[in-house]
Protein backbone atom coordinates (compact mmCIF):
# COMPACT_ATOMS: atom_id res chain seq x y z
CA UNK A 1 0.00 0.00 0.00
CA UNK A 2 2.87 2.41 -0.49
CA UNK A 3 2.47 3.84 -3.99
CA UNK A 4 -0.05 6.61 -4.79
CA UNK A 5 -2.69 3.91 -5.11
CA UNK A 6 -2.02 2.65 -1.59
CA UNK A 7 -0.67 5.51 0.54
CA UNK A 8 -4.10 6.92 1.28
CA UNK A 9 -5.35 3.53 2.47
CA UNK A 10 -3.28 3.52 5.64
CA UNK A 11 -5.23 0.71 7.16
CA UNK A 12 -7.18 -0.36 4.04
CA UNK A 13 -10.49 -1.73 5.22
CA UNK A 14 -9.68 -0.79 8.83
CA UNK A 15 -9.66 2.89 7.93
CA UNK A 16 -13.40 2.84 7.39
CA UNK A 17 -14.05 0.94 10.57
CA UNK A 18 -11.85 3.22 12.67
CA UNK A 19 -13.91 6.20 11.60
CA UNK A 20 -16.79 4.64 13.43
CA UNK A 21 -14.94 3.91 16.65
CA UNK A 22 -16.94 6.44 18.65
CA UNK A 23 -20.18 4.95 17.37
CA UNK A 24 -19.06 1.43 18.16
CA UNK A 25 -17.92 2.31 21.66
CA UNK A 26 -21.22 4.02 22.32
CA UNK A 27 -23.02 1.00 20.93
CA UNK A 28 -21.03 -1.54 22.92
CA UNK A 29 -23.25 -0.93 25.93
CA UNK A 30 -26.30 -1.71 23.78
CA UNK A 31 -25.03 -4.96 22.30
CA UNK A 32 -23.91 -8.28 23.69
CA UNK A 33 -20.67 -8.04 25.67
CA UNK A 34 -17.52 -8.66 23.72
CA UNK A 35 -15.49 -11.75 24.36
CA UNK A 36 -13.20 -11.71 27.35
CA UNK A 37 -9.65 -10.98 26.38
CA UNK A 38 -8.06 -12.48 29.47
CA UNK A 39 -6.83 -15.49 27.48
CA UNK A 40 -5.36 -15.80 24.02
CA UNK A 41 -6.74 -18.13 21.37
CA UNK A 42 -3.62 -20.28 21.41
CA UNK A 43 -1.53 -21.53 24.30
CA UNK A 44 1.69 -19.56 24.92
CA UNK A 45 3.38 -22.95 25.52
CA UNK A 46 2.56 -24.14 21.99
CA UNK A 47 5.89 -25.64 20.84
CA UNK A 48 5.39 -24.28 17.33
CA UNK A 49 5.09 -20.72 18.65
CA UNK A 50 8.86 -20.25 18.99
CA UNK A 51 9.37 -21.47 15.44
CA UNK A 52 6.72 -19.06 14.18
CA UNK A 53 8.29 -16.15 16.05
CA UNK A 54 11.70 -16.94 14.55
CA UNK A 55 10.17 -16.95 11.04
CA UNK A 56 8.24 -13.73 11.69
CA UNK A 57 11.31 -12.01 13.17
CA UNK A 58 13.43 -12.98 10.17
CA UNK A 59 10.82 -11.59 7.80
CA UNK A 60 10.46 -8.28 9.63
CA UNK A 61 14.21 -7.83 9.90
CA UNK A 62 14.74 -8.47 6.19
CA UNK A 63 14.45 -5.13 4.41
CA UNK A 64 12.00 -5.49 1.51
CA UNK A 65 11.50 -1.83 0.59
CA UNK A 66 11.40 -0.83 -3.06
CA UNK A 67 14.49 1.39 -2.82
CA UNK A 68 17.10 -0.95 -1.36
CA UNK A 69 15.37 -4.07 -0.05
CA UNK A 70 15.14 -7.58 -1.45
CA UNK A 71 11.93 -9.57 -1.60
CA UNK A 72 13.96 -12.31 -3.28
CA UNK A 73 16.04 -12.76 -0.13
CA UNK A 74 12.89 -12.89 2.02
CA UNK A 75 11.32 -15.44 -0.35
CA UNK A 76 14.48 -17.58 -0.24
CA UNK A 77 14.44 -17.51 3.56
CA UNK A 78 10.85 -18.73 3.72
CA UNK A 79 11.58 -21.35 1.06
CA UNK A 80 14.43 -22.71 3.18
CA UNK A 81 12.11 -23.05 6.19
CA UNK A 82 9.47 -24.88 4.15
CA UNK A 83 12.03 -27.31 2.79
CA UNK A 84 13.43 -27.87 6.26
CA UNK A 85 9.91 -28.82 7.35
CA UNK A 86 9.76 -31.52 4.70
CA UNK A 87 8.41 -29.82 1.60
CA UNK A 88 10.10 -31.26 -1.50
CA UNK A 89 11.98 -28.93 -3.84
CA UNK A 90 9.36 -29.54 -6.53
CA UNK A 91 6.70 -27.90 -4.33
CA UNK A 92 8.64 -24.76 -3.36
CA UNK A 93 9.70 -22.13 -5.90
CA UNK A 94 11.29 -18.69 -5.76
CA UNK A 95 10.09 -16.89 -8.89
CA UNK A 96 12.26 -13.93 -9.93
CA UNK A 97 10.98 -11.70 -12.76
CA UNK A 98 13.34 -11.00 -15.64
CA UNK A 99 15.26 -7.80 -15.05
CA UNK A 100 14.08 -7.43 -11.45
CA UNK A 101 16.40 -9.56 -9.33
CA UNK A 102 15.20 -8.09 -6.01
CA UNK A 103 11.48 -8.63 -6.69
CA UNK A 104 11.18 -12.38 -6.32
CA UNK A 105 8.07 -14.13 -5.05
CA UNK A 106 7.58 -17.42 -3.23
CA UNK A 107 5.19 -20.06 -4.54
CA UNK A 108 4.58 -23.25 -2.58
CA UNK A 109 1.95 -25.98 -2.47
CA UNK A 110 0.60 -28.51 0.01
CA UNK A 111 -1.12 -31.17 -2.08
CA UNK A 112 -4.69 -32.23 -1.39
CA UNK A 113 -6.34 -35.60 -1.81
CA UNK A 114 -8.92 -34.53 -4.42
CA UNK A 115 -7.27 -33.37 -7.64
CA UNK A 116 -10.63 -32.27 -9.02
CA UNK A 117 -11.22 -29.79 -6.19
CA UNK A 118 -10.17 -26.20 -6.98
CA UNK A 119 -7.12 -25.09 -4.97
CA UNK A 120 -7.18 -22.61 -2.10
CA UNK A 121 -4.70 -19.74 -2.48
CA UNK A 122 -3.09 -17.99 0.49
CA UNK A 123 -1.93 -14.61 -0.83
CA UNK A 124 0.22 -12.08 1.04
CA UNK A 125 2.81 -9.50 0.06
CA UNK A 126 6.25 -9.34 1.61
CA UNK A 127 7.32 -5.91 0.37
CA UNK A 128 6.91 -2.97 2.76
CA UNK A 129 6.59 0.80 2.70
CA UNK A 130 9.80 2.82 2.99
CA UNK A 131 10.93 3.59 6.56
CA UNK A 132 13.54 6.21 7.42
CA UNK A 133 15.50 5.29 10.54
CA UNK A 134 15.98 8.91 11.65
CA UNK A 135 12.20 9.41 11.78
CA UNK A 136 11.45 6.32 13.85
CA UNK A 137 11.83 5.97 17.61
CA UNK A 138 13.13 2.43 17.05
CA UNK A 139 15.02 0.72 14.25
CA UNK A 140 12.26 -0.08 11.71
CA UNK A 141 14.05 -3.24 10.62
CA UNK A 142 14.49 -4.78 14.05
CA UNK A 143 11.65 -6.66 15.71
CA UNK A 144 11.31 -4.90 19.06
CA UNK A 145 8.96 -6.05 21.82
CA UNK A 146 7.65 -3.28 24.02
CA UNK A 147 4.57 -2.88 26.24
CA UNK A 148 2.66 -5.76 24.67
CA UNK A 149 3.47 -4.83 21.05
CA UNK A 150 5.93 -5.83 18.37
CA UNK A 151 7.35 -2.79 16.57
CA UNK A 152 8.90 -2.71 13.11
CA UNK A 153 8.10 -1.98 9.47
CA UNK A 154 5.86 -4.74 8.17
CA UNK A 155 4.98 -6.14 11.58
CA UNK A 156 1.38 -5.57 10.57
CA UNK A 157 1.30 -4.83 6.83
CA UNK A 158 1.70 -7.48 5.58
CA UNK A 159 4.32 -9.73 7.13
CA UNK A 160 1.99 -10.78 9.94
CA UNK A 161 -0.23 -12.60 7.44
CA UNK A 162 2.69 -13.70 5.28
CA UNK A 163 4.41 -15.34 8.27
CA UNK A 164 1.15 -16.89 9.49
CA UNK A 165 0.42 -18.38 6.07
CA UNK A 166 3.91 -19.87 5.76
CA UNK A 167 3.69 -21.16 9.33
CA UNK A 168 0.30 -22.76 8.57
CA UNK A 169 1.80 -24.88 5.79
CA UNK A 170 4.65 -25.95 8.08
CA UNK A 171 2.22 -26.90 10.87
CA UNK A 172 -0.03 -28.86 8.52
CA UNK A 173 2.95 -30.68 7.04
CA UNK A 174 4.37 -31.64 10.40
CA UNK A 175 0.96 -32.71 11.70
CA UNK A 176 0.37 -34.89 8.67
CA UNK A 177 -2.78 -33.01 7.73
CA UNK A 178 -3.92 -33.77 4.20
CA UNK A 179 -6.40 -31.21 2.90
CA UNK A 180 -9.08 -32.17 0.42
CA UNK A 181 -7.90 -29.53 -2.03
CA UNK A 182 -4.44 -28.18 -2.73
CA UNK A 183 -3.33 -25.25 -0.61
CA UNK A 184 -1.16 -22.80 -2.53
CA UNK A 185 0.98 -20.11 -0.93
CA UNK A 186 2.01 -17.00 -2.88
CA UNK A 187 4.14 -14.39 -1.15
CA UNK A 188 4.46 -11.54 -3.60
CA UNK A 189 6.48 -8.35 -4.03
CA UNK A 190 5.40 -4.91 -5.20
CA UNK A 191 1.96 -4.44 -3.68
CA UNK A 192 3.15 -1.22 -2.08
CA UNK A 193 4.55 0.09 -5.37
CA UNK A 194 2.21 -1.37 -7.95
CA UNK A 195 2.70 1.54 -10.36
CA UNK A 196 6.29 0.33 -10.77
CA UNK A 197 5.73 -3.42 -10.44
CA UNK A 198 3.15 -5.68 -8.84
CA UNK A 199 4.02 -9.28 -8.11
CA UNK A 200 0.44 -10.52 -7.95
CA UNK A 201 -0.26 -9.07 -11.38
CA UNK A 202 3.01 -10.54 -12.69
CA UNK A 203 2.13 -14.03 -11.46
CA UNK A 204 -1.35 -13.93 -12.99
CA UNK A 205 0.23 -13.04 -16.35
CA UNK A 206 3.48 -15.04 -16.34
CA UNK A 207 3.24 -17.85 -13.75
CA UNK A 208 -0.48 -18.44 -13.56
CA UNK A 209 -0.01 -21.96 -12.22
CA UNK A 210 1.33 -20.47 -9.00
CA UNK A 211 -1.87 -18.59 -8.16
CA UNK A 212 -4.65 -20.32 -10.08
CA UNK A 213 -7.28 -21.25 -7.51
CA UNK A 214 -10.97 -21.52 -6.83
CA UNK A 215 -10.66 -19.05 -3.96
CA UNK A 216 -7.99 -16.87 -2.37
CA UNK A 217 -7.51 -15.43 1.10
CA UNK A 218 -5.71 -12.10 1.24
CA UNK A 219 -5.26 -9.05 3.44
CA UNK A 220 -8.15 -6.59 3.49
CA UNK A 221 -10.22 -7.83 6.42
CA UNK A 222 -9.26 -6.94 9.98
CA UNK A 223 -10.74 -6.50 13.42
CA UNK A 224 -11.30 -3.35 15.43
CA UNK A 225 -10.45 -2.85 19.09
CA UNK A 226 -11.89 -0.16 21.33
CA UNK A 227 -9.70 2.12 23.40
CA UNK A 228 -9.64 -0.51 26.15
CA UNK A 229 -8.34 -3.21 23.82
CA UNK A 230 -11.67 -5.02 23.58
CA UNK A 231 -12.68 -6.56 20.23
CA UNK A 232 -15.67 -4.80 18.69
CA UNK A 233 -16.02 -6.16 15.17
CA UNK A 234 -14.23 -8.50 12.80
CA UNK A 235 -14.36 -8.02 9.03
CA UNK A 236 -14.38 -10.07 5.85
CA UNK A 237 -13.69 -8.04 2.72
CA UNK A 238 -15.17 -8.85 -0.68
CA UNK A 239 -14.35 -6.54 -3.56
CA UNK A 240 -12.53 -3.26 -3.73
CA UNK A 241 -12.84 -0.05 -5.64
CA UNK A 242 -10.92 0.56 -8.84
CA UNK A 243 -8.22 3.20 -8.52
CA UNK A 244 -7.88 5.62 -11.43
CA UNK A 245 -6.36 9.07 -11.89
CA UNK A 246 -7.70 11.39 -14.59
CA UNK A 247 -6.10 14.52 -16.00
CA UNK A 248 -8.19 17.63 -16.71
CA UNK A 249 -6.42 20.01 -19.11
CA UNK A 250 -7.25 23.50 -20.41
CA UNK A 251 -5.01 25.20 -22.98
CA UNK A 252 -5.03 28.85 -24.02
CA UNK A 253 -2.94 31.28 -26.14
CA UNK A 254 -2.17 33.20 -22.96
CA UNK A 255 -0.73 36.68 -23.13
CA UNK A 256 0.40 39.57 -20.96
CA UNK A 257 -1.16 39.71 -17.51
CA UNK A 258 -1.79 43.45 -17.93
CA UNK A 259 -4.38 42.60 -20.60
CA UNK A 260 -6.60 39.90 -19.12
CA UNK A 261 -8.66 37.77 -21.48
CA UNK A 262 -12.15 36.48 -20.87
CA UNK A 263 -11.08 32.92 -21.68
CA UNK A 264 -8.66 32.45 -18.79
CA UNK A 265 -7.32 28.89 -18.53
CA UNK A 266 -7.05 29.01 -14.73
CA UNK A 267 -10.61 30.24 -14.28
CA UNK A 268 -11.94 27.76 -16.81
CA UNK A 269 -10.30 24.88 -14.96
CA UNK A 270 -11.53 26.24 -11.63
CA UNK A 271 -15.11 26.41 -12.90
CA UNK A 272 -14.83 22.83 -14.14
CA UNK A 273 -13.68 21.65 -10.71
CA UNK A 274 -16.50 23.51 -8.98
CA UNK A 275 -19.03 21.80 -11.26
CA UNK A 276 -17.39 18.47 -10.53
CA UNK A 277 -17.63 19.13 -6.80
CA UNK A 278 -21.35 19.82 -7.15
CA UNK A 279 -22.01 16.59 -9.08
CA UNK A 280 -21.62 13.54 -6.85
CA UNK A 281 -21.92 10.14 -8.45
CA UNK A 282 -25.21 8.31 -7.93
CA UNK A 283 -25.61 5.91 -5.03
CA UNK A 284 -25.25 2.26 -6.04
CA UNK A 285 -25.42 -0.45 -3.41
CA UNK A 286 -24.20 -4.00 -3.92
CA UNK A 287 -25.05 -7.10 -1.85
CA UNK A 288 -21.77 -6.61 0.04
CA UNK A 289 -22.33 -2.94 0.86
CA UNK A 290 -25.96 -3.56 1.80
CA UNK A 291 -24.79 -6.29 4.18
CA UNK A 292 -22.16 -3.91 5.55
CA UNK A 293 -24.71 -1.20 6.34
CA UNK A 294 -27.05 -3.77 7.89
CA UNK A 295 -24.27 -5.02 10.16
CA UNK A 296 -23.28 -1.48 11.09
CA UNK A 297 -26.89 -0.71 12.00
CA UNK A 298 -26.78 -3.44 14.65
CA UNK A 299 -23.79 -1.70 16.24
CA UNK A 300 -25.04 1.88 15.95
CA UNK A 301 -27.35 3.75 18.33
CA UNK A 302 -30.59 5.27 17.11
CA UNK A 303 -31.54 7.42 15.27
CA UNK A 304 -28.70 6.78 12.83
CA UNK A 305 -29.27 3.03 13.09
CA UNK A 306 -32.59 3.45 11.28
CA UNK A 307 -30.84 5.15 8.37
CA UNK A 308 -28.30 2.35 8.14
CA UNK A 309 -31.03 -0.29 8.22
CA UNK A 310 -32.64 1.50 5.29
CA UNK A 311 -29.31 1.43 3.46
CA UNK A 312 -29.25 -2.33 3.88
CA UNK A 313 -32.77 -2.81 2.57
CA UNK A 314 -33.77 -3.97 -0.92
CA UNK A 315 -34.75 -0.51 -2.14
CA UNK A 316 -32.76 2.70 -2.40
CA UNK A 317 -33.58 4.87 0.64
CA UNK A 318 -35.10 8.37 0.31
CA UNK A 319 -32.85 11.31 -0.50
CA UNK A 320 -32.82 12.63 3.08
CA UNK A 321 -31.50 9.28 4.38
CA UNK A 322 -28.80 9.16 1.69
CA UNK A 323 -27.76 12.71 2.54
CA UNK A 324 -27.41 11.96 6.26
CA UNK A 325 -25.39 8.78 5.68
CA UNK A 326 -23.19 10.53 3.11
CA UNK A 327 -22.08 13.07 5.73
CA UNK A 328 -19.65 10.42 6.92
CA UNK A 329 -16.75 10.32 4.40
CA UNK A 330 -16.22 6.58 4.84
CA UNK A 331 -19.88 5.70 4.34
CA UNK A 332 -20.11 8.11 1.41
CA UNK A 333 -17.20 6.32 -0.24
CA UNK A 334 -18.84 2.96 0.39
CA UNK A 335 -22.10 3.91 -1.31
CA UNK A 336 -20.87 5.47 -4.58
CA UNK A 337 -17.97 6.08 -6.92
CA UNK A 338 -16.03 9.11 -5.73
CA UNK A 339 -13.83 11.53 -7.68
CA UNK A 340 -11.89 14.36 -6.09
CA UNK A 341 -9.33 16.92 -7.28
CA UNK A 342 -5.99 16.18 -5.64
CA UNK A 343 -3.45 18.28 -7.56
CA UNK A 344 -3.56 21.48 -9.61
CA UNK A 345 -0.86 23.00 -11.80
CA UNK A 346 -1.19 26.11 -13.96
CA UNK A 347 0.76 28.98 -15.51
CA UNK A 348 4.36 29.52 -16.47
CA UNK A 349 5.14 32.98 -15.08
CA UNK A 350 3.66 35.34 -12.46
CA UNK A 351 3.22 38.13 -15.02
CA UNK A 352 1.69 36.07 -17.83
CA UNK A 353 -1.73 34.61 -18.51
CA UNK A 354 -1.67 30.85 -18.16
CA UNK A 355 -1.31 28.94 -21.40
CA UNK A 356 -1.88 25.62 -19.67
CA UNK A 357 -3.85 24.58 -16.58
CA UNK A 358 -4.36 21.04 -15.43
CA UNK A 359 -5.67 19.12 -12.46
CA UNK A 360 -5.40 15.55 -11.29
CA UNK A 361 -8.72 14.02 -10.30
CA UNK A 362 -8.46 10.82 -8.28
CA UNK A 363 -11.39 8.43 -8.62
CA UNK A 364 -12.31 5.35 -6.62
CA UNK A 365 -14.70 3.45 -8.86
CA UNK A 366 -17.23 0.88 -7.73
CA UNK A 367 -16.17 -2.63 -8.78
CA UNK A 368 -18.89 -3.09 -11.40
CA UNK A 369 -18.34 0.27 -13.11
CA UNK A 370 -15.64 0.91 -15.69
CA UNK A 371 -12.82 3.39 -16.08
CA UNK A 372 -14.28 4.65 -19.37
CA UNK A 373 -17.78 5.05 -17.92
CA UNK A 374 -16.28 7.19 -15.20
CA UNK A 375 -14.34 9.34 -17.68
CA UNK A 376 -17.53 10.01 -19.61
CA UNK A 377 -19.32 10.87 -16.37
CA UNK A 378 -16.59 13.39 -15.55
CA UNK A 379 -17.03 15.02 -18.95
CA UNK A 380 -20.77 15.22 -18.38
CA UNK A 381 -20.36 16.78 -14.91
CA UNK A 382 -17.83 19.35 -16.15
CA UNK A 383 -19.92 20.19 -19.21
CA UNK A 384 -17.16 22.09 -21.03
CA UNK A 385 -15.78 20.72 -24.30
CA UNK A 386 -12.63 22.82 -23.88
CA UNK A 387 -11.68 20.88 -20.74
CA UNK A 388 -10.03 17.69 -21.98
CA UNK A 389 -10.49 14.69 -19.68
CA UNK A 390 -8.02 11.83 -20.15
CA UNK A 391 -6.47 9.00 -18.19
CA UNK A 392 -3.43 10.07 -16.20
CA UNK A 393 -2.13 6.49 -16.07
CA UNK A 394 -2.81 3.09 -17.57
CA UNK A 395 -6.31 1.90 -16.66
CA UNK A 396 -6.54 -0.18 -13.52
CA UNK A 397 -7.97 -3.68 -13.96
CA UNK A 398 -11.70 -4.24 -13.79
CA UNK A 399 -12.09 -6.11 -10.52
CA UNK A 400 -15.60 -7.45 -9.88
CA UNK A 401 -16.49 -8.20 -6.28
CA UNK A 402 -16.68 -11.93 -5.56
CA UNK A 403 -19.87 -13.24 -3.97
CA UNK A 404 -20.08 -13.74 -0.21
CA UNK A 405 -21.67 -17.17 -0.36
CA UNK A 406 -22.47 -19.47 2.57
CA UNK A 407 -19.41 -21.51 1.61
CA UNK A 408 -17.26 -18.41 2.14
CA UNK A 409 -19.00 -16.89 5.16
CA UNK A 410 -19.70 -20.14 7.03
CA UNK A 411 -16.14 -21.15 7.98
CA UNK A 412 -15.16 -17.53 8.68
CA UNK A 413 -18.10 -17.02 11.05
CA UNK A 414 -17.59 -20.38 12.73
CA UNK A 415 -13.96 -19.77 13.61
CA UNK A 416 -14.45 -16.08 14.40
CA UNK A 417 -17.18 -17.02 16.89
CA UNK A 418 -14.94 -19.65 18.46
CA UNK A 419 -12.17 -17.16 19.17
CA UNK A 420 -14.18 -13.96 19.65
CA UNK A 421 -17.68 -14.90 20.86
CA UNK A 422 -20.35 -12.19 20.45
CA UNK A 423 -18.11 -10.17 18.12
CA UNK A 424 -19.88 -9.73 14.76
CA UNK A 425 -18.23 -10.60 11.45
CA UNK A 426 -18.98 -7.66 9.14
CA UNK A 427 -18.81 -7.82 5.33
CA UNK A 428 -16.90 -4.89 3.83
CA UNK A 429 -15.83 -3.52 0.47
CA UNK A 430 -12.36 -1.97 0.45
CA UNK A 431 -12.36 1.64 -0.68
CA UNK A 432 -8.57 1.49 -0.91
CA UNK A 433 -6.69 -1.26 -2.73
CA UNK A 434 -4.87 -4.58 -2.34
CA UNK A 435 -3.43 -7.27 -4.59
CA UNK A 436 -6.95 -8.66 -4.70
CA UNK A 437 -7.62 -6.17 -7.49
CA UNK A 438 -5.39 -8.24 -9.77
CA UNK A 439 -6.46 -11.71 -8.66
CA UNK A 440 -10.17 -10.84 -8.80
CA UNK A 441 -9.64 -9.37 -12.25
CA UNK A 442 -7.95 -12.63 -13.25
CA UNK A 443 -11.03 -14.61 -12.20
CA UNK A 444 -9.73 -15.80 -8.83
CA UNK A 445 -12.34 -14.89 -6.15
CA UNK A 446 -10.31 -13.15 -3.46
CA UNK A 447 -11.44 -12.33 0.08
CA UNK A 448 -9.78 -10.23 2.75
CA UNK A 449 -9.74 -12.22 5.97
CA UNK A 450 -7.02 -11.92 8.57
CA UNK A 451 -8.47 -11.65 12.05
CA UNK A 452 -5.83 -9.09 13.06
CA UNK A 453 -7.48 -6.81 15.60
CA UNK A 454 -6.05 -3.30 15.50
CA UNK A 455 -6.10 -0.25 17.72
CA UNK A 456 -8.27 2.74 16.77
CA UNK A 457 -5.24 4.61 15.38
CA UNK A 458 -4.46 1.87 12.85
CA UNK A 459 -1.23 0.67 14.50
CA UNK A 460 0.97 3.07 12.53
CA UNK A 461 0.56 1.17 9.26
CA UNK A 462 2.33 3.09 6.44
CA UNK A 463 3.37 5.66 9.04
CA UNK A 464 5.90 5.94 11.81
CA UNK A 465 6.58 3.25 14.41
CA UNK A 466 4.36 0.57 12.87
CA UNK A 467 3.33 -2.02 15.43
CA UNK A 468 1.06 -4.98 16.11
CA UNK A 469 -0.41 -6.03 19.41
CA UNK A 470 1.28 -9.31 20.35
CA UNK A 471 -2.04 -10.75 21.42
CA UNK A 472 -3.52 -9.83 18.04
CA UNK A 473 -0.65 -11.47 16.16
CA UNK A 474 -1.05 -14.81 17.87
CA UNK A 475 -4.85 -14.75 17.82
CA UNK A 476 -4.72 -14.06 14.08
CA UNK A 477 -2.25 -16.88 13.59
CA UNK A 478 -4.63 -19.28 15.31
CA UNK A 479 -7.67 -17.89 13.48
CA UNK A 480 -6.03 -18.39 10.09
CA UNK A 481 -4.78 -21.87 11.05
CA UNK A 482 -8.32 -22.98 11.87
CA UNK A 483 -10.19 -21.24 9.07
CA UNK A 484 -7.76 -22.33 6.32
CA UNK A 485 -8.15 -25.90 7.54
CA UNK A 486 -11.93 -25.63 7.13
CA UNK A 487 -11.75 -24.03 3.67
CA UNK A 488 -9.20 -26.61 2.52
CA UNK A 489 -11.38 -29.49 3.69
CA UNK A 490 -14.33 -28.40 1.55
CA UNK A 491 -14.82 -26.98 -1.94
Amino acid sequence: MGDPKRQDAQDKEGARMRRHLAILIAASALTAPAASHAQTAEKPTDPSRARFLALYKEMVETDTTYSVGSCTLAAEQVAARLKAAGFPDADVHVLVPDGKPRFGALAAILHGTDKTAPPLLLLAHIDVVEAKRSDWKRDPFKLIEEDGYYYGRGTNDDKAMAASFADILIRYRQEGFQPRRDIKLALTCGEETSDQFDGAQYLTEHDRWAVQAGMALNEGGAGLLDDQGRPLANAIQAGEKIYQDYRLVVTNPGGHSSRPRKDNAVYQLAHALVRLEASPFPVRLSPVTRAYFTAMASLTPDPLAADLRAMGGPNLPPADVLARVAQDPAWNSTMRTTCVATQVNAGHAPNALAQHAEANVNCRILPDETVEQTRLALEQAIDDKDVVVSLAAQPSPQSPAPPLTDAVLGPARQVSNQIWPSVPLIPTMATGGTDGAFTNAAGIPTYGLGGIFRDPDGDGIHGLNERIRIRSLYDSREFLYRVVRLYASTG
